[in-house]
C-alpha cells in the first residue's frame, strides 16, 4: 500500500511527510523545494491486540506505545504542482506520474490563506483555499483524462461494441493506476455509458468517466493545514459547507513534527493522535521550547483534540480504503518460534476471505488450506468467511 501526499507548493507537504516518517526532507518557504518524490514509512495507529490476553505484541515492523500498535505504510510526497500540471508546467507531468502507484491521496492544503496561487507566502487571510481544491481535483481529472484520450482513436475504431471489449480495454489502459474490471464497469454505469457505443462517446463523456474513474482510484483526503493560524478554523468551516462530499480534516503538520522531534530526543512522551504530552524532564528545556510546547497545547491539542496528522493516515487507510489490520496468531499461543507475540499484522483490502488472507501469509497455506480459527471465539470458519479489523486468524493448512 502507498499513501501519496500532494499539494500545491509551499502548504506544508513535506513538513506533514516528515512529521509521519521523522525522514530529512528539504523544507523551505518557496516553490519547488521538493523535487524528486521523498518516500518514506508512516505508521496507521491501532489498538495492540494482544493486550486482551494480557500481553504486549512485538511488532517485527512498526512498534508499540502505550496501548497502541502503530503498523507501517509506505508514504510518498510528491513535488507541489502548479496550475496547468497535466500539460506539463512546472514538471508537472512527472510529479503526476510519481502518484500512479497511490492507493490514496492526502492533499494538504494551506487552509489559513497565507500561501497564494503560485505557492507564495502572503498575508493570512489573503487567498481562498477552496481554490486548492477545485485547483487539484481539476488536474488530476485532466490527468487521467490525458490517459483516455491518448489511445482513444484506437479504441473506438477496434473496438466492437461488445461491453466486454470496452471494459478489458479499460482495465488494459488503466492498469497501472489500480483500476480493476469492476471499477471500470462501475464508472461506466455510474457515467451512463454502459450501452454506449465507444464511437459515440462526447468530450464531456470521456471527462466524466476520466473523473469517476479519478475518485474510485485515487481516493483523497484534504488534510486543512495550518490550523494553529486562527483565521483557519473559519475558513475550515466555509470548506465542509461548501465541500459536503469530501472528508476534510484539520491539522497542523509543524505542530506534530515539533512534538515528535521532542519525543525523540527524550524531552517528552508523547503517542501520535493523542491530545496530552508529558514532560520528561523540565529543567531539559528552554524558554522557548516550554512557550512552544505550551502554545501547542493550548492552541493546537485542546482545540482540536490533537494536531489531526495521525488522524489523517489512520482516516486515509481505515475510512477512505476500508483496510482491516489482521493478524496471524495461534488459538494454543500468540508467540512464534522465537518468542514474540503477536509479530505480524498485515493490512487487507476490504472484504479479505479467510483464504485471500492464507494466501497472503504464504502460498502454500492458501494451497492446503483447511480452515482457519478466530483465535479470540476459538470457532473455525471457512474459506470464504469474511474477516474484520483486529481480527487474529490462525491458518490450519495441509502438510
Amino acid at each position: 500500500m502507498q499513501i501519496g501526499i500532494v499539494g500545491k507548493a509551499n502548504v506544508g507537504k513535506s513538513t506533514f511527510f516528515k512529521a509521519l516518517t521523522l525522514a530529512e526532507v528539504e523544507i523551505a518557504n518557496y516553490p519547488f523545494a521538493t523535487i524528486k518524490p521523498n518516500s518514506g514509512i508512516g505508521y496507521v495507529k491501532i489498538k495492540d491486540a494482544a493486550r486482551e490476553f494480557g500481553k504486549q505484541a512485538n511488532p517485527r515492523e512498526g512498534f508499540i506505545l502505550g496501548e497502541h500498535r502503530f503498523v507501517p505504510v509506505q508514504v510518498i510526497d510528491v513535488a507541489g504542482l502548479v496550475p496547468g500540471a497535466h500539460e506539463g508546467k512546472g514538471m508537472g507531468l512527472e510529479f503526476l506520474n510519481d502518484l500512479n502507484q497511490a492507493d490514496a491521496l492526502i492533499h494538504v492544503i494551506d487552509c489559513s490563506g497565507s500561501t497564494n496561487e503560485k505557492g507564495e507566502p502572503i498575508n493570512p487571510g489573503g487567498y481562498d483555499p477552496a481554490e486548492d481544491i477545485l485547483f487539484l481535483e481539476t488536474e488530476l481529472d485532466m490527468w487521467y483524462l490525458k490517459i483516455l484520450e491518448k489511445p482513444w482513436g484506437r479504441f473506438s475504431r477496434q473496438v466492437t461494441q461488445e461491453r466486454s471489449q470496452i471494459v478489458v480495454a479499460l482495465t488494459k489502459q488503466f492498469s497501472g493506476l489500480h483500476a480493476t474490471e469492476d471499477i471500470i464497469k462501475d464508472s461506466l454505469k455510474e457515467a451512463g455509458l454502459e450501452e454506449k457505443h465507444l464511437k459515440m462517446w462526447t468530450e464531456q463523456d470521456l471527462l466524466a468517466f476520466a473523473r469517476l474513474l479519478r475518485k474510485k482510484t485515487k481516493p483523497m483526503i484534504i488534510a486543512a493545514n495550518k490550523i494553529d493560524i486562527p483565521i483557519a478554523w473559519e475558513n475550515l468551516e466555509r470548506l465542509k459547507k461548501r465541500f459536503p462530499e469530501m472528508m476534510i480534516m484539520p491539522c497542523s503538520a509543524e505542530s506534530e513534527l515539533a512534538l515528535r522531534e521532542a519525543a525523540k530526543h527524550g524531552l517528552i512522551t508523547y503517542i501520535p493522535g493523542e491530545k496530552e504530552f508529558s514532560l520528561v524532564d523540565e529543567g531539559k528545556l528552554t524558554i522557548q521550547q516550554k512557550n512552544a510546547l505550551g502554545f501547542i497545547k493550548q492552541n493546537i491539542l485542546d482545540k482540536n483534540d490533537g494536531t489531526g496528522v495521525q488522524q489523517i493516515i489512520d482516516a486515509a487507510v481505515f475510512s477512505l480504503l476500508r483496510y482491516v489490520a489482521i493478524h496471524p496468531g495461534g488459538v494454543s499461543k500468540l508467540e512464534d518460534s522465537e518468542g514474540r507475540v503477536l509479530p505480524d499484522c498485515f493490512l487487507m483490502k476490504p472484504g479479505t476471505s479467510a483464504l485471500d488472507f492464507a494466501f497472503r501469509l504464504h502460498t502454500d497455506f492458501g494451497e492446503n488450506f483447511i480452515k482457519a480459527i478466530d483465535v479470540r471465539t476459538k470457532l473455525p470458519t471457512g474459506k470464504d468467511h469474511v474477516l474484520k479489523n483486529l481480527d487474529i486468524i490462525e491458518i490450519m493448512a495441509k502438510h
